[in-house]
C-alpha cells in the first residue's frame, strides 16, 4: 500500500506557533471543524431522559443498562456501573470498546445474554477494572459497533455509514465524540457523579475516540487512550485500517501529537503495546516526545505519561492504571 506523501508537519503543528495558548486556541477550533464536530455541538440540546432497561447487583456493586437519545432520531445505550465501596459523588470513567461486538465486553458478559459471564482477554473488561478500584464506570456503545452494528454477528459495520457521512460534512469520529459529550450531559445531571473526575478510556477504536474527545471536550478531565496512539502517517497512513479512522485533510492539520496535545494541561496516560503491529511503537515514541514538549509549554510537564506494555494490540491495565491512579485517585 502506498504511503501518503504529505509532510508530517501540518498547518497546526505545535512547533509553528510562538506560544501554547496561541496554538491551542487556533488548533482546537481547526480540528473541531475538520472532523465536523462543530455542527454537532451546535445542535439544540434537550435534557437527557434515560430509559431504564435493566438493573442488577454484582459482587463489586451495581450495573444498570439505559438507553437515551443522543441526537434527534438516534438512540444509544450505556451501562452505568456504581462501585459498592465508593461514597457518592463517585469518581467516574467513561469506557469505550474498540472494533468488537460491543460494550458488553467492558462488563465481561456475552452479548447474546447479558446475564452470562464471559472471560475477557487483554484487560478489556474496563468497567470491572474500574469497580475494583472504587471508580464508577459508564460504558457507552459506540456508533456502528455492538448494538449499533447492522451485522447479525454484531461485528462492526463502520464502512458504509462512514462513507455516507463523508458525502456531507460529518464523520463517524465526530458522532462518537458527540455521543460522549451527551453522555457527560447525563452524568452532570446525576448527583452521585463527581464532575471534577470524569475520565475517558478506550482501546483501539475506543482509544481513537478517547484521544480526540479528551482533546476537544473540556468536561473530560482525564484521558487514557490505549493502542490508538502512533503517528497518523505510520499507522492509518501506512496500512489498511477501518474506514472510521479516516478524516479528509488530517495530515494537513498536523500529526497525532498536535491532536492529542490539545488535551494539555489535563492529565493523559497514553497506553501502547511494544509489539502492536498496527500502531507502531517507534512512531508512538516519536509523537510522545512531541507531546512532552506541548505539556511542558502548557506548564504541566508531569501530566502526560507513556505507559508501555510488553505485548501487542490490547489494553494494559496494570501499566495504565498505575500511572492514571496517581492523577485520578489522589
Amino acid at each position: 500500500m502506498n504511503q501518503i506523501s504529505t509532510p508530517v508537519s501540518g498547518q497546526y503543528a505545535f512547533e509553528r506557533f510562538k506560544s501554547f495558548s496561541r496554538w491551542k486556541r487556533a488548533a482546537k477550533g481547526a480540528l473541531t471543524r475538520l472532523i465536523g464536530l462543530d455542527e454537532l455541538l451546535a445542535l439544540e440540546r434537550k435534557p437527557i431522559v434515560p430509559e431504564p432497561l435493566w438493573k442488577r447487583k454484582i459482587e463489586l456493586g451495581t450495573i444498570e443498562k439505559i438507553a437515551f437519545e443522543s441526537e434527534p432520531g438516534f438512540r444509544t445505550f450505556a451501562y452505568v456501573c456504581l462501585p459498592k465501596k465508593a461514597k457518592a459523588p463517585c469518581k467516574t470513567f467513561i469506557c469505550l470498546q474498540g472494533h468488537s461486538t460491543g460494550m458488553h465486553t467492558s462488563i465481561a458478559v456475552e452479548w447474546k445474554d447479558e446475564t452470562t459471564p464471559k472471560a475477557i482477554e487483554g484487560d478489556r473488561d474496563f468497567a470491572i477494572g474500574c469497580l475494583q478500584r472504587g471508580i464508577a464506570a459508564v460504558c457507552l456503545e459506540q456508533r456502528c459497533m455492538g448494538e449499533h452494528s447492522t451485522n447479525e454477528n454484531r461485528e462492526p459495520s463502520c464502512f458504509v455509514p462512514t462513507m455516507i457521512r463523508l458525502l456531507g460534512r460529518r464523520t463517524t469520529l465526530a458522532e462518537r465524540i458527540y455521543d460522549v459529550d451527551r453522555l457527560v450531559d447525563y452524568l452532570y445531571a446525576r448527583k452521585d457523579i463527581d464532575r471534577t473526575h470524569i475520565g475517558l478510556m478506550g482501546n483501539s477504536g475506543g482509544g481513537t475516540t478517547t484521544m480526540f474527545a479528551g482533546a476537544l471536550l473540556d468536561r473530560i478531565t482525564h484521558s487514557m487512550p490505549s493502542c490508538s496512539f502512533s503517528s497518523f502517517r505510520d499507522s492509518i497512513g501506512a496500512m489498511q485500517h477501518c474506514a472510521c479512522n479516516y478524516i479528509p485533510g488530517l495530515l494537513l492539520y498536523g500529526e497525532t501529537a498536535d491532536a492529542v496535545g490539545l488535551t494539555a494541561p489535563k492529565p493523559v496516560v497514553v497506553v501502547n503495546g511494544v509489539e502492536d503491529p498496527i500502531f507502531p511503537i517507534r512512531a508512538a515514541n516519536e509523537q510522545f516526545e512531541r507531546m512532552k514538549k506541548i505539556y511542558a509549554a502548557a506548564g504541566a510537564p508531569g501530566n502526560c505519561v507513556h505507559a508501555i506494555g510488553k505485548e501487542g494490540h490490547r489494553f494494559y491495565a496494570k501499566e495504565g492504571w498505575d500511572a492514571m491512579s496517581e492523577f485520578f485517585l489522589k
